[in-house]
């Protein structure tokens, strides 16, 4: 009795057979970049990495978690909204689209003048600005 495959030749079969042996026998993957491994998980009762404030995974220098996070929610409410924009605009779009009050509440303690982008409205807002990296 013969092993192998019948859609392709021995050559691929071998190729394969390489390929997998490494799970086969040792459990590991076969992969050779590291990058591809998955990160383990902390054992029980073992702490993970915790940052200092300011410095969280995601954000950007300048910008504390809950500004990434309040900015994220002010760019899903009006990043459709028709730009540049006055407060009144973003209001009555924050409205239309029936965003969460929170959201609603910062669109309206915002100064009156136009704004250009979702930026530009966390500043106003104080939210912090990126420091941009060159």
């Amino acid at each position: 009795m013969e092993r192998g495959s019948d859609k392709h030749g021995p050559r691929l079969d071998e190729e394969q057979k390489h390929e997998t042996e490494g799970m086969v026998r040792g459990g590991g993957t076969t992969h050779a970049e590291e990058w591809k491994e998955p990160e383990a998980m902390p054992a029980p009762g073992e702490e993970s990495q915790s940052y200092p404030p300011g410095h969280e995974p995601g954000t950007a220098e300048g910008i504390t978690q809950r500004g990434v996070d309040v900015r994220s929610d002010l760019a899903k409410w009006l990043s459709d909204a028709r730009w540049p924009a006055s407060k009144q605009d973003l209001v009555q779009h924050a409205d239309r689209m029936e965003a969460p009050d929170e959201v609603a509440d910062m669109v309206d303690s915002l100064p009156e003048r136009r704004f250009t982008n979702v930026a530009e409205v966390a500043e106003a807002l104080g939210l912090g600005v990126e420091k941009r990296r060159w």
